[in-house]
């Protein structure tokens, strides 16, 4: 570990969850101590909150390094009872970087009911939320849950939780961060027009394709069927 990643470039990190997890309050995305975050160091660590930690006051001594190769970890604290989601993740995608845990209102709303979120109305809606799956519910922390999450994690960027709220990730802070964001803007949309009765008009599906395709943002993903 320490051969890879020095002290200052760990208390950046560090600094990145904190402003993130500050935004999320700010957002309305957190409630006092419910959720978590992670941000990966090198293939085999990653920093995670530690156990009971409010994310909108997240200090330095806030964190815990996990050692994907052994499970064992280095902090003040315990790492959050979710580590094996989070270490499901990393180890099914390389690729990402960075995951986030919460229950936003609208977002838990959703994974508490049969709400359909469309992926078809507007710039973001259609680039961060492409492709949205679900895991039934697994009490929080369990392994159960975590190979439930290990078994989506291919699939897209977001899972609902059933019953418990939202994970998503990505390849960095900023990107999981605005997915999260979009998801809980597109759900309070769908409940707010069910609510007035107005109805969303959705773009034609060789739009959203030629918009993924052609955006320029990134490569469209390929994601396991």
């Amino acid at each position: 570990m320490k051969n890879t990643m020095d002290e200052k470039t760990i208390s950046t990190l560090k600094q990145q969850l904190q402003e993130t997890g500050k935004a999320m309050f700010e957002h309305g995305l957190t409630l006092g101590n419910a959720g978590n975050l992670s941000l990966r160091i090198d293939a085999d660590h990653y920093l995670i909150t530690a156990s009971g930690t409010h994310l909108a006051q997240l200090s330095q001594d806030d964190f815990v390094i996990y050692n994907l190769n052994d499970g064992s970890f280095f902090g003040m604290g315990k790492p959050s009872k979710e580590t094996p989601m989070h270490t499901a993740v990393y180890e099914i995608r390389p690729e990402v970087n960075a995951i986030l845990h919460s229950s936003p209102f609208f977002s838990t709303l959703a994974a508490c009911s049969d709400l359909e979120i469309p992926n078809d109305l507007f710039v973001e809606d259609m680039y961060y939320l492409e492709r949205i799956t679900r895991v039934a519910y697994h009490h929080p922390g369990s392994q159960a849950l975590g190979e439930a999450v290990r078994q989506k994690a291919s699939q897209s960027n977001l899972i609902l939780m059933e019953n418990h709220g939202v994970l998503v990730y990505d390849s960095s802070l900023k990107e999981a961060l605005m997915a999260m964001l979009t998801l809980e803007m597109v759900c309070r949309m769908v409940v707010t027009t069910k609510q007035s009765g107005i109805e969303l008009n959705r773009l034609p599906k060789e739009t959203v394709v030629a918009f993924l395709e052609n955006s320029g943002y990134r490569p469209r993903q390929v994601w396991r069927p």
